[in-house]
C-alpha cells in the first residue's frame, strides 16, 4: 500500500441535460492525490465540483469516467471496503428526528457491519459534546448539536479518512473551536486523515497541510498551503502618521490609499521593491511615521486569484 489516502486519476462526471438544457460538465479530468495522515483542504468557489467529487468518493454518485483509489482500495473493484475507509460529515442535517443520538448511532454502525462489540457510541459521542443528549430525540437538538451529531455520524465505523463538507457553515464560535478540537485529535492521536472543504479561507489556512482549487470543474492548483500563499508577493506596508500629511508617497510600483482611519496603506511586490525604498518614498513626501506594521497576503487573495483567472480563460 502507498502513502495516498485517495488517489484519483482522470475523473470526469456529466450530468445530463434535462427538458431541453445541455448536458453539464461537472468534473473535467481531476488529477488528485491525499497524503496519508494529512489536513487537507478542497477550496472552489459555488458550482466548482466539490460536492460532486466527495459525493463520488462517497459512493453517491456515479463517475463518467477516471478512477478512485481509497486507502488502497479500488473503487470499482472493491466498493464496498473503499466505502467503509471514509466517512462523510455532510453539510444537510439529514437526521431522522425519531432517533436519539445513541440510537442514530447504533443504526449507523449497523449499516457499516460494525459488531456490538466494536460499536463505540458512548464513546463517540462524549468526545462531540453529546453524552448528556444521548436519550434526547434528535428533533428537539439545536442546529450546533445536530452538526455534533453528524460528525459522531461518520466516525462510527472507525474511518481512515474523515471528509467534512463545509462543517462550520452557520455555526458558532464554540462549535466552531469544539470541532477543529476533535479533528485535530483524531488528526494527531489516530493518524486520521481529514478532507476540509470550507467557504472560511482562515479555516484553511489554519488547519491544512496542503490545499486543492477546484475551479469550474477542473483542478487549477495544488501544493503546500505555505508555498500558495507564496505565489503573492504583495506585500502592505501601513504607515501611521504623526499627523495628517500634505502630500502622499508615490513612486513607480507603489500602490497607496489612505485609510478610514488615517493610516496610509502603501502596496508594492516584495520581489521588485525592498521595504527601504518604500520607507525612503514617504519619507520623501514629509511624513513623520508615528508607528508602521506590515500585511501579507493570505489565502483569499491566492484563492481569489487563482478562481478568477480561469474562468477568464474558460469565458474567452
Amino acid at each position: 500500500m502507498g502513502d495516498d489516502a485517495i488517489r484519483i486519476d482522470g475523473l470526469t462526471k456529466t450530468y445530463g441535460g434535462s427538458n431541453g438544457q445541455p448536458a453539464k460538465e461537472a468534473l473535467r479530468g481531476i488529477d488528485l492525490t491525499v497524503p496519508r495522515g494529512s489536513v487537507f483542504g478542497l477550496l472552489g468557489p459555488n458550482g466548482a465540483g466539490k460536492s460532486t467529487l466527495i459525493n463520488i468518493l462517497a459512493g453517491l454518485v456515479v463517475k463518467s469516467a477516471g478512477a478512485v483509489e481509497i486507502w488502497g482500495w479500488d473503487q470499482d473493484v472493491n466498493p464496498r471496503q473503499s466505502r467503509a475507509a471514509i466517512g462523510v460529515m455532510p453539510q444537510e442535517l439529514n437526521l431522522d428526528p425519531f432517533f436519539t443520538p445513541r440510537g442514530a448511532l447504533e443504526v449507523q454502525a449497523g449499516l457499516y457491519g460494525v459488531p456490538k462489540a466494536q460499536r463505540r457510541s458512548d464513546e463517540i459521542l462524549r468526545m462531540v459534546g453529546l453524552e448528556d443528549k444521548a436519550e434526547a430525540y434528535a428533533r428537539t437538538l439545536s442546529g450546533g448539536m445536530r452538526r455534533r451529531l453528524l460528525l459522531a455520524k461518520a466516525l462510527v465505523h472507525h474511518p481512515h479518512i474523515l471528509v467534512l463538507d463545509e462543517p462550520t457553515a452557520g455555526v458558532d464560535i464554540e462549535l466552531r473551536q469544539m470541532l477543529w478540537e476533535n479533528v485535530r485529535r483524531l488528526n494527531e492521536e489516530r493518524g486520521m486523515t481529514v478532507i476540509l472543504t470550507t467557504h472560511y479561507l482562515e479555516e484553511a489556512e489554519e488547519m491544512c497541510g496542503e490545499i486543492a482549487i477546484i475551479n469550474d470543474g477542473a483542478l487549477v492548483a495544488r501544493d503546500r498551503t505555505a508555498n500558495l500563499l507564496g505565489q503573492i508577493d504583495a506585500r502592505t506596508m501601513v504607515i501611521e502618521p504623526e499627523e495628517h500629511p500634505a502630500a502622499l508617497p508615490h513612486g513607480p510600483g507603489l500602490e497607496v490609499e489612505t485609510r478610514p482611519d488615517g493610516t496610509i496603506a502603501v502596496t508594492y511586490h516584495a520581489n521588485e521593491m525592498r521595504a527601504e525604498r518604500v520607507l525612503d518614498a514617504v519619507r520623501e513626501a514629509g511624513i513623520r511615521i508615528a508607528d508602521v506594521r506590515t500585511e501579507q497576503a493570505d489565502l483569499e487573495d491566492v484563492f481569489l486569484s487563482l478562481t478568477r483567472g480561469t474562468h477568464a480563460r474558460r469565458s474567452a
